[in-house]
């Protein structure tokens, strides 16, 4: 497939990750407050909401240009990841767009190569100064297909081959989960939100696999790394949990499908 056929359809975003590359690249997913700490719209925080499956994102942090992702997800409104002091002063609350990213084969300083850059940016809203620096207001920026071209020219690398593999797919329900989830279902002392999040994390899906993939980066009994077949399982039990502990990633690890239900409650046996 030609890199045109590759592209097309797509849309191309910048994310501006300085404070959070780690947790994001690692975790799969892209995440912002829905408004600026005053209440005001935010541009960067809006596009969230237009990222679509397959789009393509560019990580920029440390200077430089050093990831490129395709989205697996729309955005859905998900608590505040596992950032440590990361994001301290913002919302508890934002926008979670799922995205797995790899190396770009040559990362590089936009500001080494501005000249090509600039004529591309955008005129509204755009990832860079026009000097070659980062924005620090920015977080995500549209950009045209024409500079997302140049981008992985420069970088000596090849648009990401199709869609990834659905990171949710439908859960088989065991007979024990679904009393779990009816009793969830029906409390009315959480928000639909909470309560939304707590039904995927029963399911090793949502922020709960979001979290535990900041600190597992592959199957504790088979090493399987590809982000495809691993699910994130709950150390301590679930129905024993509380609620933070049922969402906290210091509370999972990866493991391969065959191998989740079984060492579900076993810490002994992983």
């Amino acid at each position: 497939m030609s890199a045109e056929e590759n592209a097309a359809g797509r849309r191309f975003w910048w994310v501006n990750q300085n404070q959070t590359h780690r947790e994001e690249i690692a975790g799969g997913f892209m995440w912002s407050p829905k408004r600026q700490a005053n209440g005001a719209r935010n541009q960067f925080y809006d596009n969230m909401r237009e990222v679509a499956r397959g789009d393509i994102v560019f990580s920029f942090y440390g200077t430089r240009l050093q990831h490129v992702g395709v989205a697996t997800a729309g955005a859905e409104t998900a608590p505040k990841p596992d950032f440590g002091a990361g994001g301290e002063n913002w919302s508890q609350e934002g926008w979670l767009v799922g995205v797995e990213f790899a190396k770009l084969q040559h990362p590089f300083r936009p500001k080494d190569r501005i000249d090509l850059i600039r004529p591309l940016l955008p005129q509204k809203y755009s990832p860079l100064r026009p000097s070659g620096d980062g924005l620090q207001s920015v977080y995500l920026a549209e950009i045209s297909q024409d500079l997302a071209d140049l981008l992985l020219d420069l970088a000596e690398t090849a648009y990401p081959d199709g869609l990834p593999p659905d990171p949710d797919p439908p859960p088989d329900v065991v007979a024990d989960e679904e009393a779990e989830l009816a009793n969830l279902q029906g409390r009315t002392d959480i928000g639909d939100v909470e309560r939304n999040q707590l039904v995927k994390a029963r399911r090793g899906q949502g922020i709960f696999r979001t979290n535990v993939r900041m600190n597992e980066s592959r199957c504790r009994v088979t090493g399987i790394s590809d982000r495809g077949h691993l699910r994130a399982s709950h150390i301590k039990p679930w129905k024993d949990c509380t609620d933070e502990e049922k969402v906290h990633g210091c509370n999972g690890l990866l493991l391969a499908s065959p191998h989740r239900s079984p060492l579900r409650p076993r810490l002994d046996l992983v």
